[in-house]
Order: C-alpha cells, then sequence, then structure tokens
C-alpha cells in the first residue's frame, strides 16, 4: 500500500514538472500582461516615469477628445462587416470543390492554403503594396487593357478594398476547416437524397448547410475575432493613408501606445476593444441558437 502510495506520489510530482513550463508561461505572458494592462489603462503613464493614477480620464479622453478614437473603430468596423462574410463565402465555395474525389485536389488543397500560411507576412504586405503600386503589375495589366491605371492605394474609395483583399486572400485555414467539415457528411444522406431525386443544390441546402453549419459557426468567431485585431496590412502597406481612410483601430492604438509614448492611453484602448470583441462574440453565440444544426440535439 505505501509503495503504491510513492509510485502516485512520484508520478503526480512528473506531471507536475511536465505542465510547469506552461504554468510558468500563462503566468508571465498572459496572466501578468493581462492585470498590468487593466491596471495602465486608469494611469498616464509614458514608459519612462512610474504610473500616474488618472481614474477614468483615459477612457473620457477617449470618447470625447480623440477624433482618431471613432475615425479609426469605424474603418475597422467596416473591414471586418465586409470582409468576414466573403472570406467565408469563398472559403466554403473552394472547399465545395476541393471536396470532389480527384487525384490533383491534395495539389489544389496546399496550393490554396499556402497564402494562409504567408498572407500575415511582411514580406506578402510589400508584395501587395508593390502590385497595387501606381506603377505596379496591376496597372500594367490595365494599361495594355487600355484602361486607365488607378492609384489604389492613395484612393479613399479604393484604398480599404485593395486591404480587404489582401484579408479574403488568407482563405485557406477557413478553407480547410470547411473541407474536413463536407467530408464527414454522411455519404448515406446524399444517396437518399438523389433516390428522391434531389437536384445537388437541393442537397446543398438541405442536407450539406445545415450539417456544417457548427463549424461555419466556428470559423464566424474566429474570423470575426482575427478581423477586430486587424492590424499589419494597414501598418504596412498604408500606414492608414489616404485621409486616415484605413487606419485600423490597431495601428491607431499601437501608434498612441508607442510612437507617443501614451501607454497608458493604449492600454485604455485595448481593453474597450476587448469589449467589443466579447460584445460581438457573445452575439454570435445568441444567435446561434436560430441557425447553427447539431446532430446530437436531435431526438
Amino acid at each position: 500500500m505505501r509503495s503504491i502510495r510513492q509510485t502516485l506520489e512520484k508520478e503526480s510530482v512528473a506531471g507536475y514538472m511536465f505542465i510547469l513550463p506552461i504554468i510558468i508561461g500563462l503566468i508571465v505572458f498572459t496572466a501578468i500582461p493581462f492585470f498590468t494592462s487593466l491596471y495602465l489603462a486608469f494611469t498616464e503613464y509614458d514608459m519612462l516615469t512610474a504610473p500616474k493614477w488618472v481614474g477614468v480620464d483615459n477612457f473620457v479622453k477617449m470618447f470625447t477628445k480623440d477624433k482618431l478614437f471613432w475615425k479609426s473603430f469605424w474603418v475597422t468596423f467596416k473591414f471586418a462587416i465586409i470582409q468576414v462574410p466573403i472570406k467565408l463565402l469563398v472559403s466554403l465555395g473552394v472547399a465545395l470543390v476541393l471536396s470532389r474525389n480527384s487525384k490533383a485536389i491534395p495539389v489544389y488543397r496546399a496550393t490554396f492554403y499556402i497564402p494562409s500560411l504567408m498572407g500575415g507576412s511582411v514580406a506578402v504586405a510589400l508584395m501587395w503594396k508593390q502590385l497595387f503600386a501606381y506603377n505596379g503589375p496591376i496597372n500594367n495589366i490595365f494599361s495594355v487593357l487600355g484602361i486607365a491605371p488607378v492609384r489604389w492605394l492613395n484612393d479613399v474609395s479604393t484604398a480599404l478594398g485593395v486591404l480587404i483583399g489582401l484579408g479574403i486572400w488568407q482563405f485557406g485555414s477557413s478553407m480547410l476547416i470547411f473541407l474536413a467539415a463536407l467530408k464527414n457528411v454522411p455519404a448515406s444522406y446524399h444517396e437518399a437524397a438523389i433516390v428522391d431525386g434531389a437536384s445537388p443544390v437541393r442537397r446543398f441546402f438541405a442536407i450539406v448547410l445545415p450539417m456544417i453549419t457548427p463549424v461555419f459557426f466556428f470559423n464566424l468567431v474566429n474570423q470575426t475575432i482575427s478581423a477586430f485585431q486587424a492590424f499589419n496590412s494597414s501598418y504596412l502597406i498604408t500606414s492608414g493613408k489616404p485621409l486616415n481612410s484605413t487606419l485600423y483601430y490597431g495601428v491607431h492604438l499601437y501608434n498612441r501606445a508607442f510612437t507617443f509614448s501614451e501607454m497608458g492611453y493604449g492600454s485604455a484602448m485595448a481593453w474597450f476593444m476587448l469589449l467589443v470583441i466579447a460584445f460581438f462574440t457573445a452575439l454570435i453565440f445568441k444567435s446561434s441558437n436560430a441557425w447553427v444544426y447539431y446532430e446530437s440535439e436531435v431526438k
């Protein structure tokens, strides 16, 4: 009995030793920064002197005095509300094509997934900037076709669209998740529908779409959170120009916190965005009862 107890104690110690690095990492890189930023949100802090408690002054300044705050929030909201639905539809459409049986499908899957691996990188952002430059390849193609060149990145009406296009181009991860869901739809359901004379479109809306709604819900939540946290494309391609029409909330936050050394104000902005993301995520979860189908709930 004593030897069993000693063995269990040794196994417990070994288990704790294995998870210790993860626990330390969570405490050092997640918990401490989390609560530190909450404290700094109520202070005036320039990273050179000690934080000075100012209460809710940062939030009052944010809502009433910072004109770029509402501008950047609206740009980010518009980016998210346009990009996310289109990106999900493109992902689902490509997944439907790749769900067919073909020897070349594995190659196509890898090809479509590559942009997601590279899409957020500095190199690809700079490449995208060159593609849509006034003397870039896109305008060169337009010139060959007899179309006047467009100032893609210098025109208020097109600049944000270029960034949205880059975001949509990174559809690979969502596509793979949709593809896995499509593969899990029982073949017997399709066979029964075919026997009943259902067309491919009818089978998609009556069988496939309801079956993959949990995955659609998962992708919707992830992509919404990611869209509100967008940063790289605006910072690297347009720097928020022209006329702040591409100034993402994250870029404005970065500028206030690190360029102008207003770390307290930046922390307040970060916490406001956290609440916004939590609100929209909760809204999606609340709406899921009306459109997400779980087979296990059917009696």
